[in-house]
């Protein structure tokens, strides 16, 4: 601007032409824009380098990991015939070997507890942070195992462990005795289901999104419905403008939270796996969607081995057995009943979510009475008034 205001005063004083200060002006631009490109390029080639610095890190590594090495073998396996492989180097089959099929990791998931044996974990980048110490639990088979505990006392990190997100640092994890990284972890994959608090729901329509619990194999929608009415989300899929094929924006932002989760529950169902994780499912939701939630999550967890994690203890004191989880090791164990008369860590929970829900439910009846407050229209005052006099001529 200070540049426009001087030329314009050069010019009208005859000491520079407008044609100079055009051209001027245009090399401005130029020079501008040039500038701008060059520090967009030099912050790509920053991206760039960083990329390959950690492609060059996982490279360089050491560690193998086993089930990736297995899966990797299978495919190949799959693509080449024998005789082709033979021809170009022969596959390695020492994981393929020493790795469990999908058909034995599906039977042993049916079958068998899951035992966190003195679980010992830190982040990768806070590796000096030990997030888990020596935690041991059993998840038996089939039942309700619930985890509760305060925020920061590794909760979400047993759920992305069982998840296989990441390995133990120490310690292991068995199903039925055996360690879960003797499975190819896509195939682990299939045997856990996960429920999120923020289910991940993609920019696709309402059937391909629960059908995503089976990706690998063709889904009628007849299986699909069933799903859906099982999670109680048929009567509200049907209610939208295209029904299962309504598409629910990125992330399901066309779709409220208690539908979101219901769909994620539809799709769990849909898959049938023998493990079910539920972290938070209902923590973020009103009292009449977490009412139908909770009944598509009872249905979902019979004969299944479930994980529940939950800051609202009400939604796991009919668990089979609740840990207390805190500084990264198990507390206290049993049933809700067993805990709350040992006075401990649990009983504490309990009373501190018991006048937290007094609180809320006083904060929803105070917010109901002002709605129904706000509706009571001058119609519905006279109509009253009349009433009650009508009421008083019938008494005398």
């Amino acid at each position: 601007m200070a540049l426009y205001i001087l030329g314009g005063s050069k010019v009208s004083a005859g000491k520079l032409s407008i044609g100079t200060m055009a051209s001027f002006i245009g090399y401005t631009f130029t020079l501008t824009f040039a500038v701008q490109g060059a520090v967009n390029t030099l912050g790509d080639l920053r991206g760039s380098f960083a990329s390959i610095e950690r492609i060059n890190s996982i490279l360089s590594t050491k560690d193998i990991d086993d089930s990736l090495a297995y899966g990797l073998a299978k495919e190949l396996d799959n693509k080449y015939s024998n005789d082709a492989v033979h021809k170009k180097g022969t596959v390695n089959k020492h994981y393929m070997s020493t790795l469990k099929s999908s058909s034995s990791c599906s039977n042993l998931a049916w079958s068998g507890d899951i035992h966190l044996e003195d679980v010992h974990f830190s982040y990768p980048l806070r590796s000096d942070v030990d997030v888990l110490n020596g935690l041991d639990l059993i998840i038996e088979c089939g039942k309700v195992t619930a985890l509760v505990g305060s925020s920061g006392a590794g909760k979400s990190t047993v759920v992305q462990l069982l998840a296989r997100y990441y390995e133990p640092t120490r310690g292991r994890i068995t199903v039925a005795g055996e360690d879960i990284r003797v499975f190819d972890k896509r195939e682990w994959s299939r045997v856990v289901s996960l429920v999120n608090q923020d289910p991940v729901l993609f920019s696709a329509s309402v059937g391909e999104n629960i059908a995503y619990g089976l990706p690998d194999d063709v889904v009628s929608k007849d299986e699909i419905i069933k799903a859906a009415k099982a999670a109680n989300a048929h009567e509200f899929i049907i209610s939208l403008p295209q029904g299962y094929d309504t598409l629910v924006g990125e992330r399901g932002s066309l779709l409220s939270g208690g539908q979101r989760q219901r769909i994620a529950i539809a799709r769990a169902l849909l898959k049938n796996a023998p493990i079910l994780i539920l972290d938070e499912a209902t923590s973020a939701l009103d009292t009449i969607s977490e009412r139908l939630v909770q009944e598509a999550l009872d249905l979902l967890m019979k004969g299944r081995t479930s994980l529940v994690i939950a800051h609202r203890l009400s939604t796991v004191q009919n668990a089979h057995r609740i840990a207390v989880c805190s500084d990264g090791k198990i507390l206290e164990l049993g049933t809700h009943a067993e805990l709350v008369a040992e006075g401990g860590s649990y009983a504490s929970l309990v009373d501190a979510s018991t006048d937290q829900g007094y609180e809320e439910e006083g904060d929803y009846y105070e917010e109901e009475a002002e709605e129904n407050f706000n509706h009571y229209t001058t119609q519905d005052y006279e109509k009253d008034y009349q009433d009650d006099g009508q009421q008083e001529v019938y008494d005398n």
